[in-house]
């Protein structure tokens, strides 16, 4: 079977990739965490990882129960550079949910009808009634990163987003919404792995698009945007978590233990929760390019 896009990220990793990051790839083993600056040397281990996690997804439900029980409207928006991890981590947290009341919003491109209305108008209609769970794996924040980055708006259409989604996101959590923003954040060799550990599986294929590829040409830019739009957006009232994704299993466990920490939900189990990794998970101070 033959690579997508004509084997552009191998050719990529072969000659336009930092000579430090085809190091860093070439000498790790799958085990290892390439960015020297991640706060731990190796993945966490498997048993630790599926114990904690079990222990975790039965806060969940609990969670969820409480959210149906009450009527409360939860909302976790997943934002991230390409490959971060948001779809993976979107499913541990709704492995053992019901899913008629914990779904996904992942929109595709705008209609042409979408793309004359307000911004945030076609993100509306995903919220959730009561006693739902949502979790928004990409969302109004296309605007301030990758649509710049890419120049599928324009200069002043960012501005007016950037403008208006403190009062947007202001509305929503007056409202009643418990809103969560997380930012995964993963290093270029990590990133540049996880992409030819897809090119290279037939099964994963679906997973690349042309903005991965054209993306992997744009990291500093992509640097740039994330930084502005982190500090542009943050807010009292919806702050940005951001989440060290180099290692997928720390990464989920963190969120989901952010998530359940902030809910006031039934019988929480405060042992089962465990102690957050600050180095891990905390603000937007911890982000880096």
């Amino acid at each position: 079977m033959s690579k997508p896009f004509d084997g552009a990220i191998s050719a990529f990793y072969q000659d336009g990739a930092p000579e430090e990051i085809r190091r860093a790839i070439a000498g790790a083993d799958r085990k290892d965490m390439l960015d020297p600056d991640y706060p731990h040397a190796r993945r966490l281990g498997r048993d630790t990882y599926e114990d904690q996690l079990a222990a975790l997804q039965i806060e969940l439900v609990k969670m969820q129960a409480w959210v149906k029980v009450t009527g409360a409207r939860v909302v976790v928006v997943f934002e991230g550079r390409d490959a971060a991890g948001k779809g993976g981590t979107i499913k541990r947290f709704r492995e053992n949910l019901n899913p008629r009341g914990a779904r996904v919003a992942a929109l595709p491109k705008p209609s042409d009808t979408e793309a004359s209305q307000w911004y945030f108008q076609r993100y509306i209609q995903h919220l959730p009634a009561a006693g739902e769970i949502v979790f928004f794996d990409r969302s109004w924040y296309n605007r301030g990163v990758v649509e710049h980055v890419f120049g599928f708006c324009t200069p002043e259409e960012r501005e007016l987003f950037f403008a208006q989604v403190a009062d947007f996101e202001r509305m929503l959590v007056n409202d009643g919404i418990r809103l969560t923003k997380f930012w995964l954040n993963v290093g270029r060799a990590e990133q540049l792995r996880r992409f030819l550990a897809r090119e290279g599986d037939p099964l994963k294929h679906w997973k690349l698009s042309w903005i991965d590829v054209e993306g992997l040409k744009k990291w500093d830019a992509y640097g740039a945007a994330i930084s502005e739009t982190l500090e542009r957006s943050d807010s009292p009232h919806a702050p940005w978590t951001v989440i060290r994704s180099d290692d997928k299993r720390r990464a989920r466990l963190a969120a989901i233990r952010h998530v359940l920490t902030g809910l006031d939900y039934d019988q929480k189990d405060p042992a089962a929760l465990g102690t957050p990794d600050g180095a891990i998970c905390g603000g937007r101070d911890i982000w880096h390019v």
